[in-house]
């Protein structure tokens, strides 16, 4: 496994006054041995300053996969929107993608297109390597995403910046993409997203975004 996996992550979400519990998967069958194997050779990434806090089975695009969440074991902005490393693994043991939501990367100088191109290929070489031969990269340019903090005992939101590699796979039309970090390593991997073109949106389920956890957990009914 790549060096650049430095963390894998799902979790307990408590959003607002409503838990979004994070039930442990119970495989079997054939999905148990794959996802075993997976889970072992994933935990050798996860930061020592991180602890597993929830994993839930999830579905992505129809598909069975496992949700895990990660977060700092001193609790500093822990919780829905905080700090946190997540991981989405298939049931066949493919990494989905992950996303490395760190306090320590805000507000630090990007790496160039360049370079994080080359990162990113870097990675992909040894993380992903089925998705380089028809690989169409569409724009590398800064991306951003929020974290919650809190600072001198009030809440509050950061932009945590990366540089972001859009690319897609012209074997089956899908798209993906790896934001490296102010670190220089992948801060951000996601792949096999369905996009509709009409009317415009992704049809791939956000399971490593944040927000997107809260909206589903706000629209189930009480």
């Amino acid at each position: 496994m790549s060096r650049f996996l430095t963390a894998v992550v799902p979790a307990a979400l408590l959003l607002g006054a409503c838990a979004v519990t994070f039930a442990q998967p119970r495989p079997s069958g054939p999905e148990k041995t794959t996802m075993s194997s997976s889970q072992r050779t994933i935990s050798q990434f996860v930061p020592d300053t991180h602890a597993q806090v929830g994993q839930r089975n999830v579905t992505v695009d129809e598909e069975k996969a496992v949700l895990t969440r990660y977060e700092r074991r001193d609790a500093r902005n822990s919780g829905p929107e905080g700090e946190h490393f997540s991981t989405v693994v298939a049931a066949d043991g493919t990494l989905k993608g992950f996303a490395n939501m760190s306090l320590d990367l805000v507000g630090k100088p990007l790496p160039s297109s360049e370079r994080s191109e080359q990162i990113a290929r870097d990675f992909l070489r040894e993380a992903a390597p089925d998705l380089i031969p028809r690989m169409k990269i569409s724009w590398i340019k800064p991306h951003d995403e929020p974290i919650r903090i809190v600072r001198n005992g009030r809440g509050e939101t950061v932009t945590l910046t990366g540089m972001k590699m859009k690319a897609r796979n012209q074997a089956d039309g899908r798209w993906f993409w790896v934001i490296v970090g102010a670190d220089e390593k992948p801060m951000v991997f996601e792949r096999d997203i369905v996009w509709i073109t009409f009317p415009g949106h992704r049809k791939t389920e956000k399971w490593l975004h944040d927000g997107w956890l809260k909206e589903q957990a706000a629209s189930k009914p009480t």
